[in-house]
């Protein structure tokens, strides 16, 4: 600051030092003084002066940069503002913490209650806690996540976040914070833990959700003497051949399909969870005994057995279930799932689709011994230990030998000899069974051949094989069974493959175009243990098919008066009408054999006749029979 100070001889200077200070200026510091003297002999003083600062102006400045990094750092989190005056009651909040709530500025008062009436009923307790608590010093700053109402009338999840200012003697007289909306994160915390504890494919509750809930109704049944409850364990039956013949897509979809019935099965409060792959659990609880759950079973049968829509495709499933009841010596859920599984196992071997299983402590033993069975299947073939066993099959009205049904047993090098009974779904579920088909196939064949060509019958004596769901669902079945004829030389007009109706129609339009290549090659197809399956008669027609075959559980329930008839000669008429044979197995007394040709049913297969035996003691059979030349 350069001041001019003129003196003139005998006068005062113009202005004083002090005039110049005033205005606030407070601080001023001289430099140095420089006289000039003009024409006239007036002398005048330069004098210059270094302001240190201006108070009043550098608290301005001060208080402006303030308020404008304030300004910048809110409007850049955008978060809403508040400022909680708690003397006078009364709260500011910012333009940003209105809009937030779908709010103008103009439209909110400035009184605690348009904060507090719009948190949700269920969160205003914990927040008005929170804020007592730090408000009385309990903790050094107030934070809390809670759900707001917004002008539509939805809830939204914000985080307010808060600082009470005090006296000195710790009383707070003021509290200011913010508020930011969190609803987005809310909203994906809720999905991560929705999917970390469901299925992604049917939305049902998996494993882990399935476990928890188990051990919630085992803890309180243990330590209330609760209600009963009771574990399903549900396996689909030959959902592999599905997922191979018609492909995953389709499988994911039937498996969608499945959770949804299974859920529609159920009560309120019950709980259907996917464990994984095509396994299901069923948590029933609150049952009043065995015959509620039994029921639920049923239901449960019936919606899985009918015919499922997908893709244009008509699917039929089943599914095997095992049941375990709760009881006090269960303490953790994987004691409960263990056992159900375990029954689910032992219904899978008594037929699937057909049954389901209560769990009692005998099959643990059951349950070991199968496990050891399925290690020493592995190998079986290569080790050379089946054993092919046929079977005749007669002709009833002529009482001559037209054929022989070849069954295979397994020489276990421990149990002895074993029937199909005791392995082959075990074979069927570890997936061996498809080399084992083959080589029961083409070893029937070769030795058919053999035969053949030793006696040469008229007609030709035919060889029948039983084909397994999983080798039927194969894409080149047909072409593995020209493979097998022609390496044999067996003529294809010779050879029956026996199919069960079930197999049938787990995909009807490919079992209809697997079929059509099998007997363009010549083969004949019976439906094997017919009657007992679940499939609709209309479909028959569809396929070529030259015979049926009657399950022996309805000849041996033919009695010696005549009495049961009713679902044979159901058979024989729908064969006549679609001109298929039919062949009556398990002919065991005189009195079957006679109703069977009373009935004009065409051939006939059992013990009557002939047990099962090796081709060189089939042979001997024969000739003495006088059926072999």
């Amino acid at each position: 600051c350069v001041v001019q100070k003129t003196f003139l001889t005998g006068m005062p200077a113009t202005k004083s030092k002090e005039e110049l200070l005033s205005g606030g200026v407070t601080s001023w510091r001289e430099i140095y003084t420089h006289p000039i003297e003009n024409e006239n002999g007036a002398i005048t003083h330069i004098i210059v002066y270094s302001r240190d600062a201006t108070e009043r102006k550098k608290a301005e400045f001060a208080v402006r940069d303030s308020e404008e990094r304030y300004a910048l750092a809110a409007s850049g989190a955008n978060d809403g503002l508040w400022d909680w005056d708690l003397r006078s009651d009364v709260i500011y909040f910012s333009y940003r913490w209105k809009a937030m709530l779908g709010y103008g500025d103009k439209e909110l008062g400035d009184r605690p209650s348009e904060w507090f009436s719009r948190v949700h009923p269920e969160d205003l307790v914990e927040l008005e806690s929170r804020i007592a608590a730090h408000l009385s010093g309990g903790y050094p700053h107030f934070e809390a996540e809670y759900r707001i109402r917004h002008k539509d009338e939805t809830y939204r999840w914000v985080l307010s976040r808060g600082l009470a200012v005090r006296k000195t003697d710790g009383l707070a007289y003021r509290m200011a914070g913010s508020q930011t909306d969190i609803t987005l994160r809310k909203e994906t915390e809720k999905q991560l833990m929705h999917d970390a504890l469901h299925d992604v494919l049917t939305g049902l509750p998996n494993r882990a959700l399935f476990m928890d809930r188990l051990q919630h109704v085992i803890t309180t049944a243990l330590r209330r003497c609760g209600p009963l409850y009771a574990v399903l364990f549900l396996d689909m039956d030959r959902f592999k051949i599905i997922n191979d013949s018609l492909g995953h897509d389709i499988g994911d979809q039937l498996l969608a399909e499945v959770g949804r019935q299974l859920s529609d099965c159920l009560r309120p409060g019950d709980t259907v969870a996917r464990l994984g792959g095509d396994e299901f659990a069923v948590l029933l609880g609150n049952i009043g005994d065995l015959a509620d759950v039994i029921d639920v079973t049923e239901r449960i049968h019936g919606k899985l057995t009918a015919p499922h829509r997908v893709q244009g495709h008509e699917v039929f499933c089943s599914a095997s279930i095992g049941i375990a009841l709760g009881n006090e010596g269960y303490d953790r859920p994987e004691q409960v799932l263990r056992d159900a599984d375990i029954a689910m196992y032992q219904a899978k071997a008594r037929g699937g689709a057909r049954s389901y299983e209560v769990f009692d402590t005998k099959m643990h033993a059951c349950i070991l011994e199968r496990q050891q069975l399925e290690a020493d299947l592995r190998g079986v073939v290569e080790r050379m230990e089946l054993v092919l066993h046929y079977q005749p099959i007669i002709n009833l009205k002529t009482r001559r030998l037209t054929g022989f049904e070849v069954l295979v047993r397994w020489n276990h090098p421990t149990r002895g000899l074993l029937l199909p009974l005791e392995f082959i779904s075990l074979a069927e579920e570890s997936g061996q069974i498809n080399v084992m088909g083959e080589w029961i196939l083409r070893e029937s064949c070769r030795e058919m051949r053999i035969l053949q060509d030793r006696h040469q019958t008229e007609p030709p004596l035919k060889l029948s094989v039983n084909i397994s769901g999983r080798q039927f669902m194969q894409y080149d079945l047909a072409d593995k069974v020209t493979g097998i004829l022609k390496e044999t030389g067996l003529d294809p007009r010779t050879l029956v493959l026996e199919i069960t109706e079930s197999m049938l129609m787990e995909n009807v339009a490919a079992s209809a175009e697997t079929m059509n290549r099998l007997r363009d090659l010549g083969v004949h197809l019976h439906i094997d243990d017919f009657g007992t399956g679940y499939s609709s008669l209309s479909y028959l027609h569809r396929f070529p098919i030259n015979a049926l075959k009657i399950d022996r559980t309805f000849i041996s329930k033919l009695s010696s008066n005549g009495e049961n008839q009713e679902i044979i000669l159901s058979i024989l008429s729908l064969a006549k009408s679609l001109n298929f044979e039919v062949i009556a197995e398990g002919v065991e007394m005189t009195h079957q054999l006679s109703t069977m040709e009373g009935l004009h049913c065409q051939f006939g297969q059992g013990f009557l006749f002939a047990q099962p035996m090796g081709m060189q003691e089939l042979e001997v059979w024969a000739k003495k029979e006088n059926y072999l030349n």
